[in-house]
């Protein structure tokens, strides 16, 4: 018997936990470069969190959708780096 159908359910729960963590740190922040973070690793954790799901419900539509969070969340964090290094978007 494998032990992944029983850990996964707890492994999808510490993600969720980590997601509201994250979501309370991004809105009560005091600085901003601690909301950037926050926001950087909420994304990271919604990846990671859609992965095991993907993985607990054997769907690999997940595994698309982790990506297009990957690839929209690095947009975003170095989109909001540079914001906070200029001030500025645009040049």
């Amino acid at each position: 018997m494998t032990l992944l159908p029983v850990v996964l359910p707890w492994i999808v729960a510490a993600f969720a936990l980590a997601l509201a963590l994250n979501a309370w740190r991004l809105l009560t922040g005091p600085g901003l470069a601690d909301r950037v973070l926050a926001l950087d690793t909420l994304y990271v954790n919604a990846l990671a969190m859609l992965v095991v799901a993907g993985l607990w419900l054997a769907d690999k539509s997940y595994f698309e959708v982790a990506l297009l969070i990957g690839l929209l969340g690095f947009v975003g964090t170095v989109v909001l780096a540079k914001f906070m290094i200029r001030g500025d978007i645009a040049e």
